[in-house]
């Protein structure tokens, strides 16, 4: 079938790839002409495993195609599908007007029937709007149908997880629509729920809000198990048995990050309000992240005097292994802290560091200054404090007694529960963790 897909980020490039490996023909429309001829050559402007092998395996094939001419990709196209980003507004509503603008651009230069497919993540109700919206600005004689298809991708795994996903939700009021994305779906041989729009729509938040549930949870209970002496390792191994739980997403920590739990746990409480319902669970889980980010921070900020000219070590940037994205990390809420109380970073990344230079350029800032280094030990040499951010494996592979080689005070407050309490005592490195 002829795909046209508008944006080619994380959710777009992604899912672009996948249906041309899958044996689609596929166009990915972007405005950025740079970026397009990048992807042309075979290089992904994001970092995902297994990408950027797939790209240049479906450019030779003649299946993937990239361009900014979004009039000729959406003119003949089979159905088009939007994953364009849906960024958060001050007031925590998802902000729509890129969506808007290729809805136009759809409705402006569509020639034959087609299918338009949400795949961005949307408020309950935007795919009605979506289509109304087309059909105002229609320039032809044609009929646009609008569907939901809402994707599950976890940053770092985004490739598998939309080859081997556990389920694919579709969301359509017709079923010329449900069929035309059955038939998409077909080659992939994945299980399908189909239901209405409103409800695809509501399953993409729900999905996402329950498992920022599940994290601020277990980081509540993480600081409760440091007052009363419990270990939460040994709590979350207990609960992991239990199949009403399940193991996944019970590791404590200093809060979720990324582009989807922050966004979508706000915009949903947004939707309540504005439906006069207070969803007080994901309000709860909004707070408890929000504090648990700087959780080490002040620990450390009641352990030390200053942190005005010390050396500190920042393991990680992203706000998880296996990616470059810096949305709402952890290490940058901290980042900015100690560089208005006087500290000199030195911070390791092996993805993020490209990013991180963005919003931090290496040199002096605020009152601190920050330096980016190619390796953990690097990091560590001379340092007076180190904190571990992200659980990269170069970060985990560090022995404990390389903490109290290289560092000048062996202090580490580490955020991701990388290392055993016991080992880094027996190192001789003060040692601080979440919940333990």
């Amino acid at each position: 079938m002829k795909i046209a897909v508008a944006g080619t980020g994380y959710v777009g490039l992604v899912a672009g790839v996948c249906f041309a490996e899958k044996g689609h023909e596929v166009t990915c429309v972007d405005i950025d002409e740079k970026k397009v001829k990048l992807m042309e050559s075979g290089v992904s402007p994001i970092y995902e495993e297994g990408l950027e092998e797939l790209m240049k395996k479906n450019n030779e094939t003649g299946r993937l195609h990239y361009t900014t001419d979004y009039a000729a990709a959406y003119r003949d196209a089979d159905a088009i599908f939007i994953g364009v980003g849906t960024p958060e507004m001050p007031d925590g509503s998802a902000n729509l007007s890129y969506i808007a603008t290729v809805c136009r651009q759809i409705a402006e230069n569509v020639e034959h029937d087609t299918l338009v497919v949400v795949k961005s993540t949307v408020p309950v109700g935007t795919n009605d709007k979506v289509e109304q919206f087309i059909k105002d600005f229609l320039v032809r004689d044609v009929k646009v149908e609008v569907a939901s298809n809402p994707e599950f991708l976890a940053q770092g795994t985004a490739v598998h997880d939309t080859l081997h996903a556990a389920r694919i939700i579709i969301g359509t009021e017709s079923k010329e629509a449900e069929a035309k994305l059955m038939e998409i779906y077909k080659p992939f041989g994945l299980p399908i729920v189909s239901v209405g729009r409103r409800s695809a729509e509501m399953i993409k938040y729900a999905c996402n809000d329950f498992l920022a549930l599940k994290i601020s949870y277990m980081n509540d209970i993480a600081n409760l198990c440091e007052l009363v002496g419990a270990n939460i390792v040994d709590v979350a191994k207990g609960m992991s048995y239990d199949a009403r739980i399940g193991e996944r997403f019970l590791n404590a920590g200093i809060g979720y990050g990324g582009s989807c739990f922050p966004k979508d746990t706000k915009a949903l409480k947004f939707l309540a309000n504005q439906n006069g319902y207070e969803l007080k669970t994901v309000e709860a889980a909004v707070d408890v992240n929000k504090t648990q980010k700087l959780r080490l921070y002040e620990k450390a900020k009641e352990r030390m005097i200053t942190f005005s000219g010390l050396k500190v070590a920042v393991l990680g940037l992203a706000f998880k292994a296996g990616t470059d994205d810096l949305r709402e990390a952890p290490a940058v809420d901290n980042i900015k802290m100690l560089l208005e109380q006087g500290a000199d970073i030195y911070a390791f990344d092996p993805a993020g560091v490209p990013r991180a230079k963005l919003q931090f350029p290496e040199g002096k800032i605020e009152r601190g200054s920050i330096k980016y280094v190619e390796s953990p030990e690097e990091a560590l040499k001379g340092a007076n404090i180190c904190f571990v951010f992200t659980e990269w494996k170069e970060i985990r592979d560090v022995a404990p007694a390389k903490y109290k080689e290289l560092m000048r005070t062996p202090l580490v407050y580490d955020g991701r529960n990388l290392y055993q309490t016991a080992d880094m005592k027996d190192a001789g490195v003060e040692y601080y963790s979440i919940g333990r």
